[in-house]
């Protein structure tokens, strides 16, 4: 039989700085706006309904680029600079 206690010891978990807390909300905030500009004038989105128009007109519509550019923000800007601020 083992006489020795166990203990343990919890993790303390990690606070974020403010600029960590804005810039982890900055990409999914512009997703967000860019799906709610969609949801709200669903025209802006031809390729629900592609008659007539040519490529430029289906590949370039602002809604759909908000959202990209909020989830690349997220994914390749906020999460590396987050990570450099907890260095």
């Amino acid at each position: 039989m083992s006489t020795q206690t166990a203990t343990h010891v919890r993790p303390r978990a990690r606070t974020l700085a403010p600029r960590q807390i804005v810039l982890s909300v900055l990409g999914p905030l512009t997703a967000l706006v860019g799906v709610t500009w969609a949801i709200a004038q669903p025209y802006r989105i031809t390729l629900l309904h592609p008659y007539d128009q040519g490529f430029w007109w289906l590949f370039v519509q602002p809604p759909l680029w908000i959202l990209s550019a909020g989830l690349a923000f997220h994914l390749f800007v906020a999460r590396p600079l987050i990570e450099d601020l907890d260095a």
